[in-house]
């Protein structure tokens, strides 16, 4: 049974320019709003950049430095002092760099003092995402109570996240056309980062979860537009209207670990390590591998191959001290 929720109303932090902002005039906050709402279109990235860029219009504005005034020392000074991994920390720099093109587009500045500032040096050479074994996902999938709708809603997504190895963001977004027969197969229809739209094929025990949970969710005839995941209402076992996000789904992955036994340092995107390990370890060419994981670059993929570490973990255990 689907319940009806009320929609909640939803208000950007953003809708006004920061006090440093503001104060350079309409121009300066013009180019505050283009760069938050014009070129930051990922949700995501919009709510990183902005919280960068606050934060270090925070630091100016306690250090008396008025964005005019900024400097190449200013935004170094700042750098230096983050207390964050090099990956986070060139994000900050990333978010101070597009932020100041703005301005300087918008003829608020004259040079962007955040273009000179060279970031952190780091290589990443394996993902540092926790590596879920493929009988952990096993135990996984058969801890889940499948006598309710709940039950079922919760396998046919922790399904998903094995058998395409999609991201938990990307099975958030699907609603209940991007799972459809194609007369040939089933398959499902994701919208990816970077506005990508990718369709992968669903494997016949999938197709029975997501099924399973459609007929007995009753929704199976609703509106093409409709959430194919629904929240529920607490602990009563029934389906609102509203669609899971990507958050909730990372709470009941957890709620499930939890109750599988398993480590909680365990998350939805160790289900997607595990998929792609498990297909680079069986050999399967890199290029297929890239395809399904929607990588644009190859190293991006290379950074889910687990299979070295288990080699150097052979290779210290030989040594005889």
């Amino acid at each position: 049974m689907v319940v009806s929720k009320p929609a909640l109303s939803l208000k950007s932090d953003a809708d006004t320019p920061p006090a440093l902002v503001a104060e350079c005039g309409p121009a300066a906050q013009f180019a505050w709003d283009e760069f938050i709402y014009g070129k930051l279109r990922n949700l995501y990235t919009r709510r990183n950049y902005r919280h960068a860029v606050n934060q270090f219009l925070s630091w100016c504005q306690s250090r008396h430095v008025d964005l005019v005034r900024v400097t190449p020392a200013h935004v170094g000074q700042y750098f230096d002092g983050l207390a964050y991994a090099p990956a986070t920390k060139n994000l900050h720099l990333a978010a101070l760099r597009h932020f100041f093109d703005e301005l300087v587009t918008r003829h608020v500045i004259v040079l962007n003092p955040a273009a000179s500032v060279r970031g952190e040096r780091y290589q990443v050479i394996e993902g540092k995402t926790p590596e879920m074994t493929v009988p952990q996902a096993r135990q996984l999938l058969a801890s889940i109570d499948t006598s309710h709708v709940v039950g079922l809603r919760d396998r046919a997504i922790i399904g998903i996240l094995v058998y395409t190895a999609a991201r938990v963001g990307a099975v958030a977004q699907l609603s209940r056309a991007d799972f459809y027969d194609t007369d040939s197969q089933y398959c499902l229809r994701f919208a990816e980062k970077a506005g990508k739209s990718r369709e992968i094929p669903v494997r016949h025990d999938l197709r029975g979860m997501i099924s399973d949970y459609l007929r007995t969710a009753g929704i199976q005839d609703d509106e093409e537009a409709t959430p194919l995941f629904r929240t529920t209402i607490r602990r009563t076992k029934q389906l609102t209207a509203s669609g899971m996000t990507s958050i909730d789904m990372a709470r009941m992955v957890k709620r499930r670990l939890r109750d599988a036994d398993l480590p909680q340092r365990l998350s939805p995107h160790s289900l997607r390590v595990c998929a792609l390990t498990d297909l680079l370890s069986q050999n399967v060419p890199l290029e297929s591998v890239q395809n399904l994981a929607g990588h644009s670059d190859p190293r991006t993929t290379r950074l889910y191959d687990r299979r070295h570490r288990r080699v150097t973990r052979n290779i210290v255990e030989r040594i005889s001290v």
